[in-house]
C-alpha cells in the first residue's frame, strides 16, 4: 500500500478533462470543480467539467460510432477481445484505482482491494464472455395467407447508454453499466461522480489504451445538476442507467419518459439483517458488523435495520457493540484504520442528523453517536437499541455508519417488519435452520437475499431492488437483457410444397 504522500502523487498522473470522440480535452468548457480529500478535506486535483456542448458532441460521436462508424461495425468476437484486454489492463493497475478511491471516497484500502476492484475486472470478464453469444430465436409460425413462413428473433444494440454513477463505489459501478453495455454493442457515455471522479477518468485512458473504436465509450466530468442533467435530457440518448438516490431517480425517469426511453435505476435501500434465534451470534454479529460499518455505510444495499429475536437480543447487543467498539476510525491510509471519513460536509451533516432524530425519537444510543476531534469527515460506528421500526432511523435511508436494533418475537413478526419499508433492494439473513432460511428469502421483499453473509456479489448474479429502490436489473444475464432490443424477422416464402 503506497504511503498518504506517494498516492497524493499518483493524482498528478490522472487525466482531468473530459474524454469524447476518441480524444481529450475540455472542448468550450470554461467550468472547473476541485476534488476533496475527505480525510485532509484539501484539494487533490481540479477537473474540467463538461458542459451542455461536450455532451451533444460526445453524445453525437457516441451514435455516428454506432451508425456509420467502426464499433458499430465491430462484432462480438472483437468486442470480447477488447473487453477482456480492458480487464487485464485494470487487473495491471488495480493498486492504482485501489489507492485513488481510498483518496477521493476515503475508505480503507483493503476494501477496494477486496471487493470494489475484483468485482469491476470480474464484471468486464463475465460480459467479454457473452459478447459473441448474444443469439436470437428460431420460432415456429403459422402461414401467411397460405405461404409458409420463417421467423427469427436477433438481439441487437439499444443504442446509446448514459450511464451515472455514485460516489461510493464508481469503479465498480461503472463497471456494472459499461461491462454489459459494451459487450452488447452500445456505445457508453459515462458520467462519473463530482465527488470522486478521478478512478472513472482513469477507466477512460484503460479504454483508449486498449483500442476501443473512438465514440464506443466516452467520460464527461462534471456537476449534476449541469452535466448530468444536459445527458438525461439528451434525445439522442437511447437508454439511462442511473445508480443515486431516489429523489434524483425520479428526475432521470422523467426524463426518460419524454422521450419513452429506456432505464435501469438502482436507487438504495434500507435493508434488513434478520438474526434469528439458531444463528451463530459470533459468526453474525461480525457479518452484521461489516453489513452496517463497510464503506462507512455509504452502501446502498447497508444492512442498517438489524431484526434479532428477543431470545438472544441482548446477547447479540452485546457482541455487536464490541464489534463497534474494536472499528479504528481514521486516515485509510493507516495500517491499523478499519473505517475511514464520510465522502463530503454535506453527508457528515446529514448523517450527524439522523443521529439527532435517533436520540429524538427515543432510541437507546449504545455505540458512538460522535465524531473524532480534528479536520476530515469522520463520525463514530453508531448504534442505535430498542428501535421501533416506525422510527426515522429504520424508515430513512441514513448511508453512514448507523445501525438500528429491532427486536422481533416470531418468524412471521420478522418478515413483516422486514417487509414494512419503502425499500427493497436487499436482506441478510442470519440462521442455522436452512429450511427456514430458504421460506423465508421466499417472503421477504428484497430484489437479493443473502444467507449467513452479507451481499455476495457476483458479475453472474442480477442485481437490483423495487419500491424506492428503483427498477430494473444489472448484471448477469439481465444486464444483457437490460441493453438489447430483441427485433422480429418474418419473411413469408414463396415456395409452395407440392399437393
Amino acid at each position: 500500500m503506497l504511503a498518504r504522500a506517494e498516492a497524493e502523487q499518483l493524482v498528478s498522473t490522472v487525466p482531468t478533462e473530459p474524454y469524447f470522440a476518441g480524444r481529450w480535452g475540455s472542448g468550450q468548457s470554461i467550468d472547473t470543480f476541485d476534488v476533496i480529500d475527505p480525510v485532509t478535506e484539501r484539494r487533490l486535483t481540479t477537473v474540467a467539467a463538461a458542459g451542455a456542448r461536450e455532451v451533444d458532441e460526445a453524445v453525437s460521436h457516441a451514435r455516428s460510432a454506432l451508425d456509420e462508424g467502426e464499433w458499430g461495425r465491430t462484432d462480438g468476437s472483437a468486442r470480447a477481445l477488447l473487453l477482456h484486454r480492458l480487464a487485464g489492463l485494470i487487473e495491471a493497475r488495480s493498486e492504482e484505482f485501489a489507492t485513488l478511491e481510498s483518496l477521493d471516497i476515503g475508505k480503507p484500502g483493503f476494501e477496494p482491494r477486496a471487493i470494489d476492484l475484483p468485482q469491476a475486472i470480474g464484471a468486464f470478464r463475465y460480459f467479454a464472455g457473452w459478447a459473441d453469444k448474444l443469439e436470437g430465436r428460431s420460432v415456429p409460425t403459422s402461414p401467411y395467407m397460405g405461404r409458409p413462413t420463417h421467423s427469427y428473433t436477433v438481439r441487437e444494440p439499444v443504442g446509446v447508454v448514459a450511464a451515472i454513477t455514485p460516489w461510493n463505489s464508481p469503479t465498480m459501478i461503472g463497471s456494472w453499466k459499461i461491462a454489459p453495455a459494451l459487450a452488447a454493442g452500445c456505445a457508453v457515455v459515462l458520467k462519473p461522480p463530482e465527488d470522486a471522479p478521478l478512478t472513472s477518468l482513469l477507466l477512460a485512458s484503460l479504454v483508449e489504451e486498449a483500442g476501443f473504436p473512438a465514440g464506443a465509450f466516452s467520460v464527461l466530468p462534471g456537476l449534476g445538476a449541469v452535466t448530468g442533467q444536459a445527458l438525461i435530457d439528451h434525445p439522442g440518448v437511447d437508454k439511462i442507467s442511473f445508480t443515486g438516490s431516489p429523489e434524483t431517480g425520479y428526475k432521470v425517469a422523467v426524463a426518460a419518459a419524454k422521450g419513452f426511453r429506456r432505464t435501469t435505476l438502482e436507487l438504495g435501500g434500507k435493508s434488513p439483517q434478520i438474526v434469528f434465534g439458531d444463528a451463530d451470534l459470533d459468526e453474525a454479529s461480525q457479518g452484521v458488523a461489516v453489513g452496517i460499518f463497510a464503506n462507512q455505510g455509504e452502501v446502498c444495499a447497508a444492512g442498517s435495520r438489524i431484526l434479532v429475536a428477543r431470545s438472544v437480543y441482548d446477547e447479540f447487543v452485546e457482541r455487536l457493540v464490541a464489534r463497534a467498539r474494536d472499528i479504528k476510525v481514521g486516515d485509510p491510509f493507516d495500517d491499523d484504520t478499519t473505517m475511514g471519513a464520510l465522502i463530503n460536509a454535506r453527508q457528515l451533516e446529514r448523517v450527524s442528523q439522523y443521529v439527532a432524530a435517533g436520540i429524538d425519537d427515543g432510541a437507546r444510543l449504545i455505540a458512538g453517536g460522535g465524531r473524532p476531534d480534528g479536520k476530515g469527515f469522520f463520525v463514530e460506528p453508531t448504534l442505535f437499541a430498542e428501535v421501533d421500526n416506525t422510527m426515522t432511523i429504520a424508515r430513512r435511508e441514513i448511508f453512514g455508519p448507523v445501525g438500528a436494533v429491532i427486536p422481533f418475537d416470531s418468524e412471521s413478526d420478522a418478515i413483516g417488519i422486514a417487509n414494512d419499508s419503502d425499500y427493497a433492494l436487499a436482506a441478510t439473513l442470519w440462521t442455522s435452520d436452512v429450511s427456514r432460511a430458504h421460506a423465508v428469502a421466499r417472503r421477504v421483499k428484497a430484489g437479493a437475499v443473502a444467507i449467513n453473509g452479507w451481499a455476495p456479489l457476483d458479475p453472474r448474479l442480477p442485481w437490483g431492488g423495487s419500491k424506492l429502490s428503483g427498477q430494473g436489473r444489472e448484471l448477469g444475464w439481465a444486464g444483457i437483457e437490460a441493453n438489447t432490443e430483441e427485433k422480429t424477422v418474418t419473411a413469408v416464402l414463396s415456395y409452395a410444397p407440392d399437393k
